[in-house]
């Protein structure tokens, strides 16, 4: 085992957990505050896109190593909706009614961990990972799957990490 190998663990520990308490307390955001003072005590959010009607989508993202990400909607007054958990069980729930193209997807959940390509021929598909803890707990990648030509979502489904497999984990 590295002399290294302690340190940035500890160090690795630390920025995760200065991380989540931070977005913890985003979470803690009341509905209508006005989006000035969201920035102030949280800083600028790392994606967003506009909506219809003038207001816009703002997420914070821990992707592509972090498994959380929050969101909110800015209306056109400079005040937040309320702001929410976007990698949850729960959440990915929404993928399951109306149609959902990559601009609809990547404006809900953020950019994607990675973007793959799998299958052969007709089955070819564009495949978007999303790191999240499955029901709160397993170090999981949501994996929503794109048409062929990637335009719209075709299913999606949980399955393990491979980032936290133990043979390939980058710190054994």
């Amino acid at each position: 085992m590295s002399k290294y190998y302690k340190p940035v663990r500890i160090a690795l520990a630390t920025l995760a957990l200065t991380g989540l308490t931070a977005c913890a307390n985003l979470a803690q955001v009341q509905p209508g505050t006005p989006y000035a003072d969201v920035l102030t005590q949280f800083g600028k959010p790392n994606f967003e896109c506009p909506q219809a009607g003038g207001g816009r989508r703002v997420i914070w993202t821990q992707q592509p190593m972090g498994q959380y990400a929050w969101g909110t909607n800015v209306g056109t007054d400079g005040r937040v909706g309320q702001v929410v958990p976007l990698l949850t069980d729960a959440h990915f729930r929404v993928l399951e009614t109306g149609d959902w193209g990559p601009d609809r997807v990547r404006c809900e959940f953020g950019p994607p961990a990675r973007i793959e390509e799998a299958g052969l021929g007709e089955k070819r598909e564009v495949i978007w990972s999303y790191r999240y803890k499955e029901n709160g707990v397993w170090n999981s990648l949501m994996y929503v799957y794109m048409s062929r030509d990637g335009s719209k979502l075709t299913h999606f489904h949980p399955g393990p990490d491979p980032m936290y497999d133990d043979e390939k984990f980058m710190w054994r």
